[in-house]
């Protein structure tokens, strides 16, 4: 049986990307991480330098392999990461009934072009947030994300 291992919140993380880069995420509450725009080419431990960035995406991470990414520091969540995460779902039986809710508990019906900027709920495994980030850095879609995407028809 596999370990499913959840850092703590607020805990940094360095991510190890395919082209010797690495990437940079946060643990929120379980099961969300946010993964921050900053990539270096060498390994960085400097919480400060890597919190001032811009978060690219909030979504659900199953970590398999804890030891993959390498736990860098701790500090309390800032408030701008303690917002609720907003995500949408989206019936695949009629792609016009849409719901959007949050990590609180709001939810209601939406059309489907409301979802469009969304995170559909998901779980992600770790190679696909890793080939996320480096998809997003290079500058080229990522097919995961397309795949995910509100379906307007």
């Amino acid at each position: 049986m596999t370990k499913v291992r959840m850092h703590r919140p607020g805990t940094f993380l360095r991510i190890p990307l395919a082209d010797g880069t690495f990437g940079y995420g946060r643990a929120l509450e379980p099961p969300f991480d946010a993964f921050y725009e900053y990539r270096t080419e060498s390994p960085d431990s400097d919480l400060d330098r890597i919190a001032s960035k811009p978060i690219l995406f909030k979504i659900a991470v199953r970590i398999l392999e804890p030891s993959s990414w390498d736990v860098i520091g701790w500090r309390e969540i800032e408030e701008s990461l303690s917002q609720p995460i907003v995500q949408f779902r989206q019936d695949i039986g009629s792609f016009r009934r849409c719901t959007i809710f949050d990590t609180v508990g709001n939810s209601r019906s939406a059309e489907p072009q409301e979802c469009v900027g969304l995170e559909r709920m998901a779980v992600w495994e770790q190679h696909h947030v890793e080939e996320r980030l480096l998809d997003t850095f290079m500058g080229r879609p990522n097919d995961s994300v397309e795949h995910l995407k509100v379906r307007l028809q």
